[in-house]
C-alpha cells in the first residue's frame, strides 16, 4: 500500500538534496531519502544510453510512497523504473533537465538557465532549495558576533568542479578583493565553508581572516543560517548556483565572487545574466553597493502549480 509521502532520490551530494528536500517541504509532504549508488559499469554512461531497469543498482529499495522526487543524473533511471513498476499509482518529479524523454516523468521542475521547455515542464528562476526565511530567522541568534557598530558580511565558500578549480590564484584574488573593499573599520566577515570546500581553503581563509573577523571552521547549518540572518550583505563564490539561490531568499544585496572558467558553460552564464538583470546579484569588482530585491521564493511559488497537476492525476 502506497503512502502520500515522499521519496527523494538523489547521489547525495548537498545541492540536489536541497532541491529534493525543499520542494518535499513544499508541498508538505514527510519524506525519506535514498542516496542512489550505481553498478560500476553504469557509473558513467548516460541515461538515455541506459536500460531501465532497478537491478543497474548496487542495493534495491522498497517505495511505499506515492511521490517520487529525484534529482541528478543517477537517479533519473531508478525514477523511470519506479513509475515503470507501479504506473499511474505514483507521481515522479525530477528536477533539472535528465537528459531524457520527459514522458518519463509526471513533472520537470527545470530552472530558466537550463533552457529547456515541454508541457510537462515547470520553469523556476535559479536552483530550488530547503532553505526557509522562518529557519533562518529562528537561527538569527546562533552566531554571538559583537558588531561593534561595524555591516557584517558574509561570504559562503563552495568548492572546486568541473567549471571552477579554487587555484591558489584564484583564491588569493577573491580574498585581496575582500580584504579591499570590505575594510575592517567599517566592516566584520563571517566566512561559511560548505560541504565542497577543501581544507586547505579554509586554513587559508582562516589565516587571512581569523584575527580581524569571524571564520566557521567546519560545516555548520545553523551558523550558516544565522550568518544569513543578521549579514548585511553576502558574497557567494561563483561555482554554486544553489548556494547564491539560496542567498536570494533574504532579499540581501549578493556578490558573486568570479573566478574564470576553466571550460566555457552557457548554463552559468545564463544564470549570471539572469540574476544580475532580476537585480539579486553584482559580480564582486570595484565598489560596494546597497541595493534591494524582492526575496526570491520559488519553491513556495510553484507547490501549488504541482498540488493542481497532482490532484488531477488523482494522487491527491
Amino acid at each position: 500500500m502506497l503512502e502520500l509521502k515522499a521519496l527523494l532520490l538523489t547521489q547525495g551530494m548537498h545541492g540536489m538534496v536541497s532541491q529534493v528536500e525543499g520542494l518535499a517541504k513544499a508541498l508538505k509532504l514527510s519524506f525519506k531519502h535514498k542516496e542512489i549508488k550505481l553498478k560500476p559499469m553504469w557509473n558513467f554512461i548516460p541515461p538515455k544510453l541506459t536500460p531501465i531497469s532497478e537491478n543497474l543498482l548496487t542495493e534495491k529499495f522498497i517505495c511505499d510512497c506515492k511521490i517520487v522526487i529525484s534529482c541528478g543524473r543517477k537517479s533519473v533511471i531508478p525514477s523511470i523504473a519506479l513509475k515503470k513498476r507501479f504506473g499511474r499509482e505514483i507521481f515522479n518529479i525530477h528536477i533539472q533537465d535528465p537528459k531524457v524523454s520527459f514522458n518519463h516523468f509526471d513533472l520537470i521542475i527545470s530552472p530558466e538557465h537550463d533552457n529547456v521547455d515541454g508541457e510537462n515542464v515547470i520553469k523556476t528562476k535559479g536552483a530550488i532549495h530547503y532553505l526557509t526565511k522562518k529557519e533562518i530567522s529562528e537561527n538569527s541568534s546562533y552566531l554571538e558576533i559583537k558588531k561593534d557598530k561595524k555591516q557584517l558580511v558574509t561570504f559562503v565558500i563552495g568548492g572546486p568542479n568541473k567549471y571552477y578549480k579554487f587555484t591558489d590564484f584564484q583564491i588569493n584574488e577573491i580574498f585581496n578583493k575582500l580584504k579591499t573593499l570590505f575594510t575592517t573599520d567599517k566592516y566584520k566577515l563571517v566566512i561559511i565553508p560548505s560541504y565542497r570546500t577543501p581544507e586547505n581553503i579554509i586554513k587559508k581563509a582562516n589565516e587571512a581572516f581569523g584575527f580581524n573577523h569571524h571564520v566557521i571552521k567546519a560545516v555548520d547549518k545553523k551558523a550558516y543560517l544565522s550568518s544569513l540572518s543578521i549579514s548585511d550583505y553576502i558574497v557567494v563564490t561563483c561555482d554554486s548556483i544553489s548556494m547564491i539561490s539560496e542567498a536570494a531568499v533574504t532579499g540581501k544585496p549578493v556578490y558573486v565572487a568570479m573566478m574564470k572558467s576553466s571550460r566555457p558553460s552557457l548554463r552559468f552564464n545564463r544564470f549570471f545574466n539572469q540574476f544580475e538583470m532580476l537585480g539579486i546579484i553584482k559580480r564582486l569588482n570595484g565598489s560596494i553597493d546597497n541595493w534591494s530585491y524582492d526575496k526570491l521564493d520559488e519553491v513556495n511559488r510553484i507547490a501549488p502549480l504541482i498540488k493542481a497537476k497532482m490532484k488531477s492525476n488523482g494522487i491527491i
